[in-house]
């Protein structure tokens, strides 16, 4: 299987399997003399771990990290780091019935089509097992960042829509984004969700979600113009995490229903010899650079695969049958997605700025 790897400069390549001994990962491009160490990485595996509320899948999983390589003295050297996360809660038996059986909605069929083999103890590499691995390298990205960049470019995203229920933008805060079970900054949607979603828990069934993440402080200039343009980096980045179906930026598809005139970002002299937009439409990104606004992205994630309503499919004969999904599984697979996507834009945005830094030069 090839296609395990991530980043250009700064690049990842991630192994294991949902069921196997462990995950991890080997990040190269990794700038000396960076002070990191393992609770630096622990703070955002432990967002992203299982087993936090009755709202995420009861896999107990203490996503403990472990820094093989790259790293002396508590910085890194340069060299290939590499990050090992050992798994500690597998049922493999509660996937034995589905050895020869397809589950619809997950990757079990493209799989076995493909390679003629799959592992089929939670999905295998196709889990989203493997995002654990996202948000250790993002860690990293993270810290490197904020070793080059004198303003920290500040990353965050929120749960924006569970299922048909909508956040109100009146309510929104930032600072209540980890203060709910769902990632959310508005904290009166996150209340009814809890009600809400537990039903759909309860049922057997399942919720998709979308999620809104936000890029501050990004110096102007990252992303070329052609093939590697910022956004369409980004929306690789995002469309590689399990169960997202679509990505916009900016205004997105709501600029289909916008005139020019009301989408163009008008651009304005400022008293201190630059200038500012008057308006977002595009995201913070012009012809694939960043214009130096805050760079927005949302994304759709579809409801979790797994689910106890029993479906029609096929199994390795061919014959027709009917499956449902046993084992432990997130209600909505978007709630977890959050952590990962931050990790997934920090580890773009590094990579782009020393795409620039090796064409242009340094970002003062």
């Amino acid at each position: 299987m090839a296609s395990n790897s991530f980043g250009n400069i700064f690049k990842f390549t991630s192994f294991g399997e949902s069921h196997g001994k462990a995950i991890g990962c080997i990040i190269d491009g990794v700038s000396p003399l960076i002070s990191i160490d393992e609770k630096d990485i622990q703070y955002y595996l432990d967002r992203r771990k299982p087993g936090q509320s009755k709202f995420v899948t009861q896999r107990k999983e203490s996503d403990t990290v472990e820094i093989l390589s790259g790293v002396f003295n508590g910085k890194t050297t340069g060299h290939p780091i590499a990050l090992h996360i050992k798994n500690e809660d597998q049922r493999s038996k509660d996937y034995s019935e589905i050895a020869n059986q397809f589950r619809p909605g997950h990757a079990d069929i493209t799989y076995q089509t493909k390679y003629g083999i799959r592992d089929y103890r939670g999905g295998g590499r196709s889990s989203a097992r493997e995002t654990a691995v996202r948000v250790a390298a993002g860690a990293v990205a993270f810290k490197i960042l904020e070793h080059k960049l004198k303003r920290p470019i500040i990353i965050r995203a929120s749960v924006i829509q569970m299922g048909p229920n909508k956040i109100n933008r009146a309510n929104f805060d930032w600072n209540e984004v980890n203060n709910n079970h769902f990632f959310c900054g508005d904290p009166f949607a996150a209340k009814e969700w809890e009600t809400w979603l537990d039903e759909v828990r309860k049922s057997g069934n399942s919720a998709g979600a979308i999620i809104e993440i936000i890029a501050e402080n990004v110096p102007r200039g990252l992303g070329s113009p052609v093939y590697k343009k910022l956004d369409s980096q980004i929306a690789e980045a995002l469309m590689s995490i399990n169960a997202v179906k679509g990505v916009e930026i900016g205004s997105g598809f709501d600029l289909a229903s916008l005139s020019g005139e009301e989408a163009n970002d008008e651009i304005f002299p400022d008293n201190k010899g630059d200038y500012y937009f008057s308006s977002n439409h595009s995201g913070g990104i012009l012809g694939g650079i960043s214009s130096g606004q805050p760079i927005i992205a949302r994304f759709v994630v579809k409801p979790t695969s797994s689910i106890l309503t029993e479906k029609n499919s096929i199994n390795s004969d061919k014959d027709a049958i009917k499956i449902k999904t046993k084992g432990r599984h997130d209600p909505c697979v978007g709630i977890r997605a959050v952590p990962v996507a931050e990790a997934m834009m920090a580890i773009t945005l590094l990579d782009q700025l020393l795409e620039h830094e090796s064409q242009i030069g340094v970002i003062k």
